[in-house]
């Protein structure tokens, strides 16, 4: 299981953008939804290693909130609601959040595991190099210009989108929308999309105790 625990920041400058950041999520699938856990919080369950990939990205786009994903089990049954949850993963993802809030200048974004005892170590590894693609990805969500991200949301609106429509539509070039592609790296985004679900899928079999191919790196 996946837990989400997302927190506010500066809100006592900015006032709470709880509402928004809800309005943000919308639509992401999840087992327990978001909703406000306490003070400019929001926490939410989810099973599915794209959903949460898609939800860390949307509140890095919305610049503003620190991020923290915990992996490991939760106590069943499930209530109703993220707040009356309990477990691993719960913990897991407090400290993720609050490890989030000392990143200084970095993407704002940590993953904290907890497979249990006895279950297979490569689990932690797995979410380790998982945290490392979603601070890349998010690296380069966050400095996107909001010109890139009209041709991109233009991209992906509904039914076939082709870049000289979506040029038509915004009143631009063919030639500005491909450089707006091309600079905002939307081609390295997916393929990093694809890498932490991957990654953040290993790690959650672990959780269930199943085998784990190895992760590792260099340096």
């Amino acid at each position: 299981m996946f837990v989400m625990t997302i927190d506010q920041r500066g809100s006592r400058t900015v006032g709470d953008r709880v509402p928004e950041l809800l309005a943000t999520l919308r639509g992401i699938r999840t087992v327990l939804p978001f909703e406000r856990s306490v003070g400019d919080e929001v926490q939410g369950l989810l099973d599915s290693p794209a959903e949460v990939v898609e939800a860390a990205l949307r509140a890095l786009r919305a610049g503003g909130w620190y991020v923290g994903i915990g992996i490991g089990s939760v106590e069943r049954p499930l209530p109703s609601s993220p707040r009356e949850a309990a477990g691993p993963a719960l913990v897991q993802a407090r400290l993720a959040v609050d490890r989030a809030k000392r990143t200084g200048e970095r993407v704002a974004l940590a993953v904290e595991y907890d497979g249990g005892p006895g279950l297979p170590g490569e689990g932690a590894a797995a979410a380790s190099a998982a945290e490392a693609v979603l601070v890349l990805v998010g690296d380069l969500v966050r400095h996107r210009s909001a010109a890139e991200w009209r041709v991109l949301d233009a991209l992906t609106e509904p039914g076939p989108r082709r870049q000289v429509d979506v040029a038509q539509s915004l009143g631009v070039t063919p030639q500005a929308v491909s450089q707006a592609i091309l600079r905002s790296g939307r081609q390295e985004e997916q393929r990093g999309r694809n890498a932490a679900e991957l990654l953040l899928t290993l790690a959650g079999r672990a959780v269930d105790g199943e085998p784990v191919p190895r992760v590792s790196g260099r340096g």
